[in-house]
């Protein structure tokens, strides 16, 4: 299943979704005019290296943020920033422009955090903005469980759109992420499930939270 777009409605502007799609899209064009040579030493500053991170976590701490603005091939960057675009106009829109931000970046730190815990002694740098944009899913999750996403389903080599209620949607894609992270072997190269897990489950708990406090001070 590949989301097309929702039906949820929108107030604001989502100023903050926007911003992060421009100054991840000027950072991957960036990263792609750099020489083989170079490139190789920029991800090693900038992306998180969980090893390095254990070994001295005072210095490497910058990596938790900027890990999170770097992404390994065009498909990678244009896949994360379609679903931050489809998910976050949505949550920035319901908890404002400055806490989404913060939002997403707690979410991503939390997210690598599971990741490095998984695998400490790993020298693979781990780099994008999934486990963020997980966290966005599982606050959606939460928030817009009845919202329906227009998603393109394929049958082999035939292909429809159909509209999915958002907590199936979401539900088949966070157990897809389970299976995929319990055969994965983390310390490998690929991809981090784990973080995934990790963002999404801080996204959709910081959501719930934030939707019974909102209630209690209603009532």
């Amino acid at each position: 299943m590949f989301p097309l777009h929702d039906d949820s409605q929108t107030q604001d502007t989502s100023i903050v979704v926007y911003t992060l799609i421009l100054v991840n899209v000027l950072i991957f064009g960036y990263q792609t005019s750099l020489p083989n040579f170079q490139l190789g030493e920029w991800i090693g500053n900038w992306a998180l290296i969980p090893k390095e991170l254990i070994a001295n976590p005072s210095k490497q701490a910058i990596a938790l943020i900027s890990s999170q603005f770097l992404h390994a091939n065009i498909f990678h960057l244009v896949g994360n920033m379609w679903f931050l675009y489809l998910f976050g106009n949505s949550i920035e829109d319901q908890i404002g422009h400055w806490k989404f931000l913060f939002f997403y970046l707690v979410c991503g730190v939390v997210a690598a955090g599971v990741q490095v815990l998984t695998s400490p002694t790993s020298m693979i740098p781990l780099l994008g903005a999934s486990g963020a944009i997980s966290g966005v899913m599982g606050a959606y999750l939460i928030r817009f469980p009845r919202a329906r996403i227009l998603s393109l389903v394929f049958f082999g080599f035939f292909f429809t759109a159909i509209p999915i209620p958002s907590a199936l949607f979401l539900g088949l894609w966070i157990a897809g992420q389970t299976v995929y992270a319990a055969m994965a072997n983390p310390n490998m190269p690929g991809v981090a499930y784990l973080a995934h897990i990790g963002g999404f489950v801080m996204g959709a708990i910081t959501m719930y939270v934030t939707m019974f406090l909102r209630s209690r001070r209603a009532s």
